[in-house]
């Protein structure tokens, strides 16, 4: 049983359907009010039921935590000079894993803002009242980059329901005007694909799926896509795609922009090797190159946000092959200088 289904109460105050609930109540002020640095003795939970309109007695108190712990929950017992103090020791989840879901929550942009402090608010209630409060502290979602689309919520449930009935979906896409309306692609155009995965990328959520007239996989974001539905249409490019891994598919994206799959050779200084791993996976080719550089070799989608990562990298990094893509990196260069009139 989930613990906050657990403790869920109702809102009828009758004394007598109160007292009925009375192990009930008493989780939930254990919940609420106690952890590894706060302690309630028996004459506070007893004052605190009675704010329940439950009356209890020591003796039935006992009885109550003897069966919660029977029944799984962690609940602490401990003397302290002459008063005895109770506790909910081990929750479902613990503050430093509820602090990294919360940062998860904050920095997904595919999540609106509304609905972070939504889940966020969740969140918090699985703390107890003292550990909410330290999550409370770290909350900065105002001013983050979010989208603005709503409908991502259904759009993922739509998605999955997709898979696994093994059918297509049919949506819209759409991209921002100057006047910050949705505005969508090819006049309204439907695009119906046959969903393989969902990821996220850069903050994003992304579906990957197979695009049956061009043959080949493609990725949207979903919050990009509007009226999506889920067709009666059968899958296809399950047998071509058998092998389709993507987590290597994101690699090979930078930003999840499009371009031709290229093997690529970098010579770079060896205080890269750690950026190198980080996005390539630790079975990124390297060969030492000489005592200060290793030469990488990667298949990458070649697209100007690949070329713009490389520039970012400075000095430390540089394309050596092939031909083609040292041109692109030349071209990309000229058409800066030429940007910003530099010769």
């Amino acid at each position: 049983m989930n613990e906050i289904e657990a403790i869920k109460t109702t809102k009828q105050r009758n004394p007598r359907n109160n007292q009925k609930l009375k192990i009930l109540y008493l989780l939930k002020i254990l919940y609420e009010e106690t952890d590894d640095d706060h302690c309630l003795t028996m004459p506070e939970i007893i004052g605190k039921l009675s704010s329940y309109d439950v009356t209890a007695e020591r003796k039935s108190i006992y009885a109550d935590i003897e069966q919660l712990r029977q029944f799984g929950f962690d609940i602490i017992g401990e003397q302290r000079d002459r008063n005895y103090y109770y506790k909910l020791g081990s929750r479902q989840f613990e503050l430093p894993e509820l602090k990294l879901l919360v940062e998860s929550v904050q920095s997904a942009k595919f999540i609106t803002t509304r609905k972070s402090n939504e889940l966020i608010k969740k969140l918090e209630q699985l703390a107890g009242r003292y550990g909410g409060r330290m999550l409370q502290r770290q909350v900065t979602v105002t001013g983050r980059v979010k989208t603005m689309n709503e409908s991502i919520y259904y759009n993922v449930d739509y998605i999955h329901t997709a898979i696994a009935k093994n059918v297509k979906v049919r949506f819209q896409y759409f991209d921002w005007n100057v006047n910050k309306e949705m505005i969508p692609r090819h006049d309204g155009m439907y695009y119906v694909v046959s969903p393989f995965a969902l990821c996220v990328e850069d903050g994003n959520y992304y579906l990957v799926a197979y695009d049956s007239e061009a043959e080949i996989m493609k990725h949207f974001r979903v919050d990009k896509m509007i009226k999506l539905s889920v067709t009666d249409i059968p899958r296809e490019g399950l047998i071509k795609n058998k092998k389709f891994n993507v987590a290597e598919y994101a690699k090979k994206h930078f930003g999840m922009f499009d371009g031709e799959e290229t093997t690529v050779t970098i010579i770079c200084d060896n205080k890269l090797v750690g950026v190198m791993i980080d996005r390539f996976g630790k079975d990124v080719r390297m060969i030492k190159y000489d005592d200060t550089h290793v030469k990488v070799i990667v298949d990458v989608n070649v697209s100007s946000h690949f070329l713009g990562w490389i520039m970012a990298l400075g000095d430390a990094a540089l394309i050596t092959g092939p031909e083609e893509v040292v041109d692109m990196m030349k071209n990309e260069i000229k058409r800066l200088c030429k940007q910003y009139g530099m010769t």
